[in-house]
């Protein structure tokens, strides 16, 4: 999440929340806000999805209403598995020879569209393809399905993987078998690698 955000009342709110469920007064207290200004604040943050009405507690005059994040405002948080994956993978590359490193990616991209299949089955190519923006979506990648010289393409605005794959280029191999096992197709990777690394593959 951006410093900026962070940084603004918004940002300021989802931190207090990540502590405990609060409500608009204690919220207002805490940053010095008034209470109208916090609620114009929450408003937006539940458009967002970052926060949920939570309940009520007691209060002097009338209940009143406690807020919290949602799971997706924590997982904007959640960035251990960076280190994590890297460390896990540098592991693996000294355990393994290039082969049996293979064959493991390879498992874990059976294993994470496993549990997908079953909905693709019956599906033509088109919605497949649709199905597989989604997962990637949700595996925090954005991608879109072009076609250019007779050929499909999925083509990333991003790479989920962006922070690790630069030292641990394998990935984008279990990305591809990801891919050609949601797709049902044989797919080839065609990455883009730099500074930005884009996902990209080719439907064969």
């Amino acid at each position: 999440m951006r410093s900026s955000f962070l940084a603004s009342s918004r940002g300021k709110i989802v931190q207090l929340l990540r502590r405990a469920a609060q409500s608009v007064n204690q919220l207002a207290a805490a940053l010095g806000l008034t209470d109208n200004a916090v609620r114009a604040q929450l408003a937006r943050l539940e458009k967002e999805g970052l926060v949920v009405e939570a309940g009520t507690r007691p209060s002097f005059r009338k209940p009143e209403s406690v807020y919290e994040i949602t799971a997706e405002a924590q997982r904007i948080f959640e960035k251990g598995y960076v280190p994590i994956l890297a460390t896990l993978l540098a592991t693996l590359e000294s355990r393994l020879d290039e082969k049996e490193l293979e064959a493991h990616l390879t498992e874990v991209a059976h294993r994470l569209a496993a549990p997908h299949l079953p909905s693709m089955s019956g599906l033509n190519l088109k919605q497949r393809a649709k199905k597989t923006l989604k997962i990637l979506e949700d595996l925090g990648g954005l991608a879109a399905v072009e076609e250019s010289d007779g050929q499909i393409h999925v083509r990333g605005f991003g790479c989920p993987f962006s922070q690790v794959v630069a030292e641990h280029p394998k990935l984008c191999m279990m990305a591809e078998k990801l891919v050609g096992e949601l797709l049902g197709s044989e797919v080839q990777e065609v990455c883009q690698r730099g500074d930005r690394p884009k996902c990209a593959f080719v439907i064969k």
